[in-house]
């Protein structure tokens, strides 16, 4: 079973660094590694979902030759959901599992307005509020210098998404949550609910919005428990 990992806003393959260690032999792990970042630093940004969907689907395509799973946190959940349609779509292939997490049904409007065109000192005091960036970026401004480009075309890509209206999803799919983050409420997360005509079901775990960082083994295990048994 391969699971490919959709990475938040400003985050690289490395997030899902250790995941490997905390799931079974049975499971790999393909964490997707944007262009800008990392190893994929000089690549030229995208800011449009709809544009990088289909880059998104012929890379993974060749690694398409069993089954597989896609999990999204936040920016990666709408990443996920389109990358299940297209690969639906366009390839008649679907995930056995689709995991969104921290963030609410695509169809339901935005809560919060958008950041991405703030200047950079109120960008920077919103990111700090999310806390979701290292505190040593912060710290060190040759690095903050690099690293906000790849922030505001993320948070572009995120605030200016609107799901595709064609195709539909039958896969089961799990919405993950997290009980003290104060921009995705139980009822945007219950939404999800309408995107599939497959099984829904409702996860929450302690913490803000990033309680993949700080619940890092609880949700392992919950995705092995979700994962290992459609190999048997």
């Amino acid at each position: 079973m391969k699971l490919f990992c959709l990475p938040y806003a400003g985050a690289g393959a490395s997030a899902y660094g250790a995941w490997p260690a905390g799931l079974p032999d049975t499971v790999e792990v393909c964490a997707v590694q944007l262009p800008g970042r990392e190893g994929r630093f000089g690549e030229p940004l995208f800011t449009d979902v709809r544009a990088l969907i289909p880059a998104l689907c012929d890379g993974i395509a060749p690694l398409l030759d069993g089954p597989f799973a896609l999990f999204g946190h936040s920016l990666g959940a709408p990443l996920a959901y389109e990358t299940a349609l297209a690969l639906g779509r366009d390839r008649r292939l679907s995930p056995a599992r689709l995991f969104v997490s921290g963030h609410r049904a695509p169809h339901l409007p935005r809560q919060y307005p958008p950041i991405h065109q703030l200047p950079d000192r109120a960008f920077v005091e919103e990111l700090r509020r999310l806390n979701g960036t290292p505190a040593e970026v912060f710290a060190a401004p040759e690095l903050l210098e690099l690293v906000l480009p790849v922030l505001r075309a993320d948070f572009r890509m995120a605030e200016t998404y609107a799901p595709s209206l064609d195709g539909e999803l039958s896969c089961p799919l799990v919405a993950l949550g997290s009980t003290e983050d104060d921009r995705v409420s139980l009822v945007t997360l219950e939404g999800w609910r309408e995107m599939t005509t497959g099984p829904f079901e409702m996860v929450m775990f302690p913490g803000d919005h990033f309680y993949l960082k700080t619940q890092g083994p609880r949700l392992l295990d919950f995705l092995a428990t979700q994962l290992t048994p459609l190999l048997l």
